[in-house]
Protein backbone atom coordinates (compact mmCIF):
# COMPACT_ATOMS: atom_id res chain seq x y z
CA UNK A 1 0.00 0.00 0.00
CA UNK A 2 1.04 3.28 -0.71
CA UNK A 3 2.48 5.25 2.61
CA UNK A 4 0.92 8.93 3.72
CA UNK A 5 3.57 10.48 5.66
CA UNK A 6 2.25 13.27 8.41
CA UNK A 7 4.50 16.15 9.27
CA UNK A 8 4.42 18.55 11.90
CA UNK A 9 6.67 21.16 11.78
CA UNK A 10 8.18 23.36 14.89
CA UNK A 11 10.39 26.21 15.20
CA UNK A 12 13.19 23.87 15.74
CA UNK A 13 11.63 20.40 16.22
CA UNK A 14 9.48 18.23 14.08
CA UNK A 15 7.61 15.33 14.41
CA UNK A 16 7.25 12.73 11.71
CA UNK A 17 4.83 9.72 10.93
CA UNK A 18 3.80 7.15 8.53
CA UNK A 19 0.74 5.75 7.48
CA UNK A 20 0.22 2.54 5.97
CA UNK A 21 -3.49 1.78 5.37
CA UNK A 22 -4.26 3.81 7.91
CA UNK A 23 -1.87 2.13 10.67
CA UNK A 24 0.86 4.52 12.08
CA UNK A 25 4.36 3.38 11.87
CA UNK A 26 7.86 4.36 13.13
CA UNK A 27 7.20 8.28 14.76
CA UNK A 28 10.01 10.04 15.40
CA UNK A 29 11.23 13.48 16.28
CA UNK A 30 14.32 15.61 14.85
CA UNK A 31 15.33 19.03 16.70
CA UNK A 32 17.63 21.56 14.22
CA UNK A 33 18.41 25.30 14.44
CA UNK A 34 15.43 26.34 11.81
CA UNK A 35 12.29 24.44 11.01
CA UNK A 36 13.32 23.83 6.87
CA UNK A 37 16.62 21.66 8.19
CA UNK A 38 14.36 20.10 10.75
CA UNK A 39 12.10 18.94 8.53
CA UNK A 40 14.32 17.67 5.57
CA UNK A 41 16.82 15.82 8.66
CA UNK A 42 13.29 14.36 9.47
CA UNK A 43 12.25 13.07 6.05
CA UNK A 44 15.43 11.40 5.46
CA UNK A 45 15.92 10.11 8.56
CA UNK A 46 12.17 8.42 7.79
CA UNK A 47 12.79 7.53 4.94
CA UNK A 48 16.33 6.05 6.48
CA UNK A 49 15.43 4.22 8.93
CA UNK A 50 13.02 2.97 7.11
CA UNK A 51 14.39 1.34 4.28
CA UNK A 52 11.90 3.33 1.74
CA UNK A 53 12.28 4.63 -1.18
CA UNK A 54 11.03 7.92 -2.53
CA UNK A 55 7.98 5.89 -4.76
CA UNK A 56 7.09 4.01 -2.07
CA UNK A 57 5.77 7.27 -0.60
CA UNK A 58 1.96 8.68 -2.15
CA UNK A 59 1.68 12.08 -0.08
CA UNK A 60 3.27 14.14 2.42
CA UNK A 61 1.09 16.20 4.65
CA UNK A 62 2.43 18.77 6.48
CA UNK A 63 1.26 20.95 9.32
CA UNK A 64 2.62 23.36 12.04
CA UNK A 65 3.97 26.57 12.56
CA UNK A 66 7.26 25.75 10.64
CA UNK A 67 5.19 24.44 8.35
CA UNK A 68 4.46 28.38 6.64
CA UNK A 69 8.17 28.43 5.28
CA UNK A 70 7.50 25.63 3.11
CA UNK A 71 7.14 26.49 -0.19
CA UNK A 72 7.79 23.63 -2.66
CA UNK A 73 7.20 20.14 -2.57
CA UNK A 74 9.33 18.22 0.02
CA UNK A 75 11.59 16.16 -3.15
CA UNK A 76 9.39 15.99 -5.75
CA UNK A 77 6.32 14.13 -3.75
CA UNK A 78 2.85 15.59 -3.61
CA UNK A 79 3.06 17.81 -0.61
CA UNK A 80 -0.24 18.99 1.38
CA UNK A 81 -0.66 21.74 4.26
CA UNK A 82 -3.03 21.16 6.80
CA UNK A 83 -4.72 23.60 9.35
CA UNK A 84 -2.70 22.71 12.75
CA UNK A 85 -5.96 23.12 14.86
CA UNK A 86 -7.80 20.80 12.18
CA UNK A 87 -4.56 18.15 12.08
CA UNK A 88 -4.50 18.45 16.12
CA UNK A 89 -8.33 17.58 16.32
CA UNK A 90 -8.25 14.97 14.00
CA UNK A 91 -4.76 13.51 15.65
CA UNK A 92 -6.29 13.33 19.06
CA UNK A 93 -9.39 11.47 17.95
CA UNK A 94 -7.67 9.22 15.89
CA UNK A 95 -5.00 8.06 18.85
CA UNK A 96 -7.63 7.93 21.18
CA UNK A 97 -10.58 5.83 18.86
CA UNK A 98 -12.90 8.40 20.50
CA UNK A 99 -15.92 9.86 18.41
CA UNK A 100 -15.92 13.11 20.23
CA UNK A 101 -13.66 15.01 23.10
CA UNK A 102 -11.68 17.80 24.21
CA UNK A 103 -8.48 17.83 22.25
CA UNK A 104 -5.93 19.16 24.47
CA UNK A 105 -2.45 20.26 22.63
CA UNK A 106 0.35 21.08 25.45
CA UNK A 107 2.82 22.68 23.42
CA UNK A 108 4.90 25.84 24.49
CA UNK A 109 1.57 27.06 25.36
CA UNK A 110 -1.76 25.12 25.67
CA UNK A 111 -4.24 24.96 22.96
CA UNK A 112 -7.97 23.35 23.36
CA UNK A 113 -9.57 21.95 20.80
CA UNK A 114 -13.29 20.42 19.78
CA UNK A 115 -13.66 17.82 17.81
CA UNK A 116 -16.59 15.42 16.96
CA UNK A 117 -14.75 13.32 13.90
CA UNK A 118 -17.26 16.05 11.19
CA UNK A 119 -15.29 19.56 12.53
CA UNK A 120 -12.98 20.89 15.09
CA UNK A 121 -13.51 24.32 16.51
CA UNK A 122 -10.73 26.15 18.40
CA UNK A 123 -12.08 26.83 21.93
CA UNK A 124 -9.00 29.33 22.84
CA UNK A 125 -5.86 28.65 25.00
CA UNK A 126 -3.52 29.78 27.33
CA UNK A 127 0.05 30.72 27.40
CA UNK A 128 1.00 28.30 30.48
CA UNK A 129 2.58 25.24 29.10
CA UNK A 130 5.73 23.98 28.72
CA UNK A 131 7.36 27.53 28.03
CA UNK A 132 6.01 28.29 31.45
CA UNK A 133 7.36 25.61 33.04
CA UNK A 134 11.07 26.11 31.63
CA UNK A 135 10.57 29.51 32.36
CA UNK A 136 10.10 29.23 35.81
CA UNK A 137 12.06 26.59 36.82
CA UNK A 138 15.15 28.60 35.19
CA UNK A 139 14.55 31.68 37.43
CA UNK A 140 13.67 29.97 40.43
CA UNK A 141 16.29 27.38 40.15
CA UNK A 142 18.65 28.49 36.89
CA UNK A 143 17.71 25.01 35.08
CA UNK A 144 17.10 25.62 31.35
CA UNK A 145 17.04 21.82 30.20
CA UNK A 146 13.60 20.15 30.01
CA UNK A 147 14.68 16.79 30.75
CA UNK A 148 17.14 18.55 33.94
CA UNK A 149 13.70 19.53 35.35
CA UNK A 150 11.86 16.40 35.32
CA UNK A 151 15.46 14.66 36.80
CA UNK A 152 15.08 17.27 39.42
CA UNK A 153 11.16 16.61 40.45
CA UNK A 154 11.78 13.48 41.87
CA UNK A 155 11.25 12.90 45.08
CA UNK A 156 9.67 16.36 45.16
CA UNK A 157 6.65 17.02 48.11
CA UNK A 158 3.94 19.24 47.20
CA UNK A 159 3.48 20.11 50.74
CA UNK A 160 6.37 22.55 51.31
CA UNK A 161 5.30 24.37 48.39
CA UNK A 162 1.45 23.95 47.88
CA UNK A 163 -1.41 25.47 50.09
CA UNK A 164 -3.95 23.25 50.27
CA UNK A 165 -7.87 22.84 51.24
CA UNK A 166 -7.21 21.25 55.00
CA UNK A 167 -4.47 24.05 55.79
CA UNK A 168 -6.58 26.26 55.57
CA UNK A 169 -9.92 24.95 57.43
CA UNK A 170 -11.25 21.99 59.45
CA UNK A 171 -14.59 21.88 57.37
CA UNK A 172 -15.06 19.34 55.15
CA UNK A 173 -16.06 20.67 51.85
CA UNK A 174 -18.25 19.22 49.30
CA UNK A 175 -16.22 17.53 46.59
CA UNK A 176 -13.11 18.98 47.79
CA UNK A 177 -10.86 16.28 49.48
CA UNK A 178 -7.85 18.06 52.66
CA UNK A 179 -5.36 17.57 49.84
CA UNK A 180 -6.68 19.74 47.24
CA UNK A 181 -4.74 22.35 46.08
CA UNK A 182 -6.30 25.62 47.36
CA UNK A 183 -3.10 27.99 45.97
CA UNK A 184 -0.15 26.81 44.18
CA UNK A 185 3.24 27.89 45.86
CA UNK A 186 0.87 29.43 48.45
CA UNK A 187 2.88 27.77 51.40
CA UNK A 188 6.34 27.33 50.31
CA UNK A 189 8.51 26.74 52.61
CA UNK A 190 11.99 27.97 53.62
CA UNK A 191 13.42 24.14 53.57
CA UNK A 192 11.63 24.02 49.96
CA UNK A 193 14.08 21.53 48.37
CA UNK A 194 14.88 21.96 44.88
CA UNK A 195 12.74 19.00 44.40
CA UNK A 196 9.86 20.55 46.13
CA UNK A 197 9.83 23.53 43.73
CA UNK A 198 10.52 21.34 40.49
CA UNK A 199 7.32 19.66 41.15
CA UNK A 200 5.55 22.75 42.32
CA UNK A 201 6.45 23.83 38.79
CA UNK A 202 4.91 21.08 37.04
CA UNK A 203 1.56 20.66 39.38
CA UNK A 204 1.07 24.54 38.57
CA UNK A 205 1.44 23.90 34.76
CA UNK A 206 -0.42 20.46 34.67
CA UNK A 207 -3.57 21.64 37.26
CA UNK A 208 -3.71 25.17 34.74
CA UNK A 209 -4.21 23.46 31.69
CA UNK A 210 -6.50 20.84 33.44
CA UNK A 211 -8.79 23.13 34.87
CA UNK A 212 -9.31 24.88 31.81
CA UNK A 213 -9.87 21.38 29.95
CA UNK A 214 -12.74 21.14 32.80
CA UNK A 215 -14.31 24.44 32.21
CA UNK A 216 -13.95 23.54 28.61
CA UNK A 217 -16.17 20.33 28.87
CA UNK A 218 -18.53 22.14 30.57
CA UNK A 219 -19.54 24.02 27.34
CA UNK A 220 -20.85 21.31 25.55
CA UNK A 221 -21.10 18.56 28.19
CA UNK A 222 -18.26 16.19 26.57
CA UNK A 223 -16.16 14.50 29.39
CA UNK A 224 -13.50 12.39 27.46
CA UNK A 225 -10.71 15.11 26.90
CA UNK A 226 -7.47 13.82 25.24
CA UNK A 227 -4.22 15.00 26.27
CA UNK A 228 -1.52 15.65 23.37
CA UNK A 229 2.02 16.88 23.10
CA UNK A 230 5.38 16.75 24.57
CA UNK A 231 4.29 17.29 28.38
CA UNK A 232 2.38 13.78 28.04
CA UNK A 233 5.74 12.14 28.76
CA UNK A 234 6.00 14.01 31.91
CA UNK A 235 6.27 11.23 34.71
CA UNK A 236 3.74 13.34 37.19
CA UNK A 237 1.47 14.05 34.63
CA UNK A 238 -0.92 10.84 34.78
CA UNK A 239 -0.96 11.23 38.44
CA UNK A 240 -2.41 15.18 38.77
CA UNK A 241 -4.80 14.68 35.33
CA UNK A 242 -5.96 11.34 37.56
CA UNK A 243 -6.85 13.47 40.60
CA UNK A 244 -9.00 16.51 38.82
CA UNK A 245 -10.47 13.58 36.26
CA UNK A 246 -11.56 12.23 40.56
CA UNK A 247 -12.66 15.90 41.18
CA UNK A 248 -14.43 17.11 38.48
CA UNK A 249 -15.92 13.67 36.60
CA UNK A 250 -14.18 14.36 33.55
CA UNK A 251 -11.96 11.20 31.68
CA UNK A 252 -8.17 12.54 31.00
CA UNK A 253 -6.82 10.28 28.21
CA UNK A 254 -3.28 10.13 27.43
CA UNK A 255 -3.14 7.67 24.33
CA UNK A 256 0.05 6.10 23.09
CA UNK A 257 2.05 8.22 20.56
CA UNK A 258 0.56 11.49 22.05
CA UNK A 259 2.95 13.47 21.53
CA UNK A 260 2.83 12.73 17.69
CA UNK A 261 -0.97 13.68 17.44
CA UNK A 262 -0.64 16.59 15.13
CA UNK A 263 1.44 14.40 12.50
CA UNK A 264 -0.84 12.00 12.77
CA UNK A 265 -3.86 14.25 12.49
CA UNK A 266 -1.94 15.65 9.41
CA UNK A 267 -2.09 11.81 7.65
CA UNK A 268 -5.28 11.31 8.70
CA UNK A 269 -6.80 14.39 7.09
CA UNK A 270 -5.78 13.33 3.57
CA UNK A 271 -6.51 9.67 4.09
CA UNK A 272 -10.06 10.72 5.31
CA UNK A 273 -10.37 12.84 2.38
CA UNK A 274 -10.40 16.39 4.02
CA UNK A 275 -9.57 19.90 2.52
CA UNK A 276 -6.38 20.87 2.72
CA UNK A 277 -3.81 23.44 0.68
CA UNK A 278 -1.32 21.84 -1.63
CA UNK A 279 2.05 22.79 -1.82
CA UNK A 280 3.80 23.99 -5.49
CA UNK A 281 6.71 25.32 -6.64
CA UNK A 282 6.87 29.17 -6.94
Amino acid sequence: MPIIVGIDIGGSTTKIAGFNDRSMFSPMLVKANDPLASVYGAFGKFVSVNGLSLDNIERIMVTGVGSSFLKENLFGIPTGKVDEFVATGMGGLHLSKLQKAIIVSMGTGTAFIRADGKSEKHMGGTGVGGGTLLGLSNRMLNIRHFDDIIETSQGGNLANVDLSIGDITRDVLKGLPPETTASNFGKISDLATKADIAYGIINLVFQTIGMMAVFATRIDQIKDVVLTGNLTNVHQCRKIFSQLSQLYDVNFHIPEHAEYATATGAAVSFIEGRQFVEIQKQ
